[in-house]
């Protein structure tokens, strides 16, 4: 793992806060904030502080994504890291698989305990969904 992108690891990190802001802005906003009994006014608080935090823990679930896309996998000799494995497809498809393999047992587990409605479940699960996708696309492709 010496030649890493870091660069292609920020921007996939930075590229989550962009996704939220359309995912839980327009698109799904109005109905995970039902979905969750959060008024827009409490959404509002302590932004900058989640801001930062959601940007440092997506840049270790795109290391992960880098590590599973780009160094693991393949027939012996032939590893993910080679040309042919490193275009926005083939890691948009290990993204997904994170998302759907670890990810989403992960939160409708919680949710289910939390007693939170299967619309609230899938909003959370299809951000993740998307937003590894594009993870694993730009870190594979820029690599």
């Amino acid at each position: 793992m010496e030649n890493i992108n870091w660069i292609a690891l920020v921007v996939a990190a930075l590229s989550t806060l962009v996704i939220g802001f359309l995912w839980y802005g327009p698109l799904f906003g109005k109905a995970w904030m039902k979905e969750t009994g959060i008024t827009e006014e409490q959404a509002q608080k302590g932004m900058p502080l989640r801001f930062g935090l959601s940007v440092i823990l997506a840049f270790f679930a795109v290391f992960f994504i880098y590590i599973v896309s780009v160094y693991s996998g393949g027939e012996p000799g032939d590893p993910h890291g080679q040309e042919k494995f490193l275009t926005f497809g083939h890691g948009a498809a290990h993204g997904v698989m994170v998302a759907l393999f670890v990810v989403m047992p992960a939160l409708v587990t919680n949710a289910l305990f939390e007693q939170k409605s299967f619309k609230y479940m899938m909003i959370n699960v299809g951000y993740w969904i998307v937003t590894f996708a594009i993870m694993g696309g730009i870190v594979n492709a820029w690599t």
